[in-house]
């Protein structure tokens, strides 16, 4: 009895740590909405300050891989980093930066605004609720749930009408954004949600 207790609790405690990981990093995404405000602004400046930071977070994460600690940008790290990431690259930054760069270069503002959103909310909340509330899981998605996808297509429908005001194009954009959430590509979904979705809300006519 003492034996089970003693492994509920070193369970409980791994689920737990692992939710406050999962939560830290998605804050990072969530962040990211900032963007589409800044870009109402200045296009350049938000574009320029994306590659400086994409830049130094590369630096500092490539010497912290090599074993010289980074104060602050080390601790963030290794505070968001997945288990899959210990002692490895953590490669998730560069793929959001880079998605959301070439989201401003290629598509009109509202477009980038919908694919940017997309990637902030529903990557973002999709993971959070997959973590915290999914029971039923996706066969042959390493993991995805139920919960998750619902929570993903919710979130791009919502913040994608709230960008267009146009039911029929949101619920598109999000139906095409659970089917890319859904497929096990680790990091890349930072690079393709917000260019994909993007891209789509250009085709349909947001301008």
């Amino acid at each position: 009895m003492r034996y089970f207790c003693v492994q509920t609790g070193i369970e409980l405690k791994r689920q737990l740590n692992s939710l406050r990981k999962e939560f830290f990093r998605k804050t990072i995404h969530i962040c990211t909405a900032f963007v589409p405000l800044f870009l109402t602004v200045s296009r350049t400046f938000v574009a320029v300050s994306l590659c400086c930071a994409g830049v130094f977070y590369v630096i500092a994460e490539t010497l912290r891989s090599n074993g010289y600690e980074i104060p602050l940008i080390s601790d963030i790290t290794a505070a968001a980093a997945r288990k899959r990431d210990e002692n490895k690259f953590v490669l998730g930054p560069v793929t959001l930066v880079v998605g959301i760069i070439l989201s401003i270069f290629l598509w009109n503002q509202k477009a980038a605004s919908v694919g940017i959103f997309a990637l902030a909310f529903g990557d973002g909340l999709a993971s959070l609720a997959g973590k915290t509330f999914g029971k039923i899981r996706i066969p042959y998605t390493h993991g995805k749930t139920v919960a998750g996808s619902l929570t993903c297509f919710a979130a791009i429908f919502i913040s994608a009408w709230c960008v267009t005001q146009q039911t029929l194009v949101s619920l598109v954009i999000a139906g095409c954004g659970v089917l890319i959430e859904v497929f096990p590509l680790k990091d890349f979904d930072n690079l393709l949600i917000p260019v994909a979705l993007g891209g789509l809300a250009c085709m349909m006519g947001i301008s």
